[in-house]
């Protein structure tokens, strides 16, 4: 019979091969592009089986192409073997399919893509982490490779080209030029719009200002406002406003003119000198600071809160520290909305291919060495998860065809991005992302308050989004898992950001579904029985929101003796840079 010792020498080789892979994947390899690609191929060498049925399909698939080529190449005219997924449209132009030529290159290029794609996602003997982090980085390089992408072998780009005598290109490289500049490739105009001028420029004056944050209190447009206020909790990923865009956009003017007292946080952009910020400071300097000063200036006891993606993560952690404060009685919160918030990480979307022990201590190190991160290459990473509508769309249209990007406000707000503090980000990557405790009871500590989401009793209202990549709707649904009160989910349709800013509109432009969920269900369970509407859940949330919202009555002031007026909107944080 072994001893330990001798068990411990025969494992020693394994270990020490191990300790050496998470060297190498740490320093090396710390976005996990290499390691996965090479598990994945040595998975595939280990499962010679699997790999023939592979092989023999793709031969398949190749041969029934080349019949299609040789049909196209005599003029006979043949069904695609391959077609691009619905949300591809590199190649919409009719050139594509009418000429033999480029629908050839066209379909071996798809091809090769949907193979490799669907063998990664296939491959035997791999955990999904890692099949799903392979398909991610070749598909980032498949992209990069694809034909559009290149004047050569991009008709559209050379037809532009001989029609314009050359004067596309000539103004392609300008636009080149002006973006290497710029550090980016631009997806908008800079000078398209101005913030507080043609973006976030409702009405409304700074009555609060720290160290984290400004709050805004916005001027009432009804001669009658509801007793109970709303205070929005918005990312400090991105500046607040994206909830005030143009007047037609702005979910501010809207709850403005539904009845409503607004204020909404507008959090400062960190320098290095807020290194050692953490996220408690941004729930008790931040959130319940804010609570205080709508409380103060309204004389409500009571206020309604809404948070959006990380606001609403940072809401929810409040509510469950508040709750834990005090009664729920003396909670100062009437009900709170959530905009496709995450509470249990356990699968956070296509992010979840940035994220692990090795890029976890790679963003560690930058952070630590600049004392923040930058919001430049967050919103890179953002971009990469869908490159060829967000970065390869603009290399074509900018460069190739010398095209101006048209005005957008919603992809203006999307450059202008915002830092992260190094300690803030440090804990919220290791405990929210890596170590999922905002969903253990007691395993978080906030301001000397155990977080236990279950202590959570006020009357909820979540919305998630269809098309989310950032915070799957089935994953923002778990919420309802947790907390104790009455809960209302509705699933709008469209992305992160049009999901939520989706103001109602006739004929109505999008659809939503609408149900109370309960703490056992599923989100497959709440879907079966859930209400399909056409138009904007804004609709639903105020006919959720009005009757719990008490008399209506003569708008309060804007600014009292403690809480005195500031700045005008939209205030002097969301203009740094």
């Amino acid at each position: 019979m072994a001893t330990s010792k001798q068990m411990a020498a025969a494992m020693s080789p394994h270990r020490n091969f191990q300790a050496m892979h998470e060297v190498i994947e740490a320093n090396l390899d710390p976005l996990g592009v290499v390691m996965p690609l090479m598990h994945a191929q040595l998975a595939w060498v280990a499962h010679p089986q699997e790999l023939a049925e592979a092989a023999a399909e793709y031969s398949t698939h190749m041969m029934a192409l080349q019949w299609q080529s040789w049909q196209r190449m005599f003029g006979v005219e043949a069904d695609d073997v391959e077609s691009p997924n619905p949300d591809d449209n590199r190649f919409v132009d009719s050139i594509w399919h009418d000429s033999a030529t480029w629908d050839i290159t066209k379909e071996w290029y798809l091809l090769m893509t949907h193979h490799v794609q669907d063998m990664l996602f296939r491959t035997p003997g791999l955990c999904s982490r890692d099949r799903r982090r392979a398909a991610f980085w070749w598909r980032k390089w498949l992209n990069a490779m694809a034909p559009t992408n290149f004047l050569l072998t991009n008709p559209v780009a050379m037809q532009k080209a001989v029609e314009s005598n050359g004067e596309s290109l000539a103004r392609g490289m300008r636009n080149f030029i002006d973006d290497m500049q710029a550090g980016n490739i631009r997806m908008t105009r800079p000078d398209d719009f101005k913030v507080g001028v043609n973006l976030a420029s409702t009405p409304g004056k700074v009555v609060m200002q720290n160290l984290l944050l400004e709050v805004i209190h916005y001027t009432p447009t009804a001669t009658q406002v509801y007793r109970t206020p709303i205070l929005i909790v918005t990312p400090w990923i991105n500046k607040f406003y994206i909830l005030d865009l143009t007047p037609k956009k702005s979910m501010i003017k809207f709850l403005l003119d539904q009845g409503f007292d607004v204020y909404i946080t507008s959090w400062k952009n960190p320098d290095a000198s807020m290194a050692e910020v953490g996220f408690d400071d941004y729930i008790v300097d931040g959130v319940a600071a804010a609570v205080e000063t709508v409380c103060s200036i309204s004389k409500s006891p009571k206020i309604h809160m809404a948070g959006y993606c990380i606001g609403g993560a940072a809401l929810a952690t409040y509510l469950a520290w508040a709750n834990r404060q005090h009664a729920a009685k003396d909670v100062p919160v009437a009900s709170a909305t959530f905009f496709t918030t995450l509470v249990d990480y356990h699968k956070p979307g296509d992010i979840e291919v940035f994220l692990d022990e090795g890029s976890f201590h790679f963003l560690s190190r930058k952070m630590e060495e600049k004392g923040f991160l930058d919001g430049k290459e967050m919103a890179s990473a953002f971009r990469l998860l869908r490159s060829n509508s967000l970065i390869w769309h603009y290399v074509v249209h900018g460069y190739l065809y010398g095209e101006t990007p048209p005005p957008f406000d919603v992809l203006f707000w999307n450059m202008d991005t915002t830092r992260m503090p190094a300690r803030m980000h440090t804990w919220y990557l290791r405990n929210l992302y890596l170590d999922n405790k905002l969903i253990k009871k007691d395993a978080l500590e906030i301001a000397g308050q155990l977080i236990d989401l279950s202590s959570i009793v006020q009357p909820l209202y979540s919305v998630a989004a269809a098309d989310d990549h950032i915070a799957p709707w089935k994953q923002t649904f778990r919420l309802n898992n947790f907390a104790a009160g009455s809960k209302r989910y509705v699933l709008s349709s469209s992305g992160h950001i049009l999901g939520i800013i989706n103001p109602v509109v006739n004929p109505p432009k999008r659809e939503y579904w609408v149900s109370h969920a309960e703490r056992h269900d599923s989100a497959d369970e709440w879907k079966e029985r859930a209400q399909h509407h056409a138009g904007s859940w804004w609709e639903d949330w105020m006919a959720w929101l009005k009757p719990q919202s008490g008399e209506m009555g003569k708008p309060p002031v804007i600014a009292s003796k403690a809480y005195p007026v500031l700045a005008d909107a939209p205030g002097t944080y969301v203009l740094e840079s």
